[in-house]
């Protein structure tokens, strides 16, 4: 499985990377497994206020419904618009093209993971 060692990563198996006070978020490859085909995303509005922890969305699978959990406190600026037009790229690409969306900070995020302890997560739940 693929864990990215430039991300963090959550309890809920999201993802994020951050660059200039700006989240990027998705669900992990892990996640994206388990759900396997994704016909539906729901995201978080563009201007609506997370944070962290709180729900935001939700992804569907032919299997299962899955909320989507803000892993940091701020802003949408932006969801990935392609990723609800073809949900599908979640699953294939899920830590590039299939990203969800994007929070400008209002603070550093805390308690992400670290790749090693999120393979050590997965791991315990496989």
């Amino acid at each position: 499985m693929s864990v990215p060692a430039e991300l963090g990563y959550t309890n809920e198996h999201e993802w994020v990377a951050v660059k200039d006070g700006v989240a990027t978020i998705g669900i992990t490859a892990y996640a994206a497994e388990a759900l396997g085909d994704i016909v539906y995303l729901e995201p978080p509005e563009v201007g609506a206020t997370v944070a962290a922890g709180d729900t935001c969305g939700e992804v569907e699978s032919t299997k299962s419904v899955s909320d989507i959990y803000s892993p940091v406190n701020g802003e949408v600026i932006d969801v990935n618009r392609a990723a609800v037009d073809e949900p599908e790229v979640i699953g294939t690409d899920p830590f590039g093209q299939g990203w969800l969306f994007k929070v400008e900070l209002a603070d550093e995020p805390a308690d992400l993971l670290t790749p090693e302890q999120y393979t050590q997560l997965t791991e315990g739940e496989g």
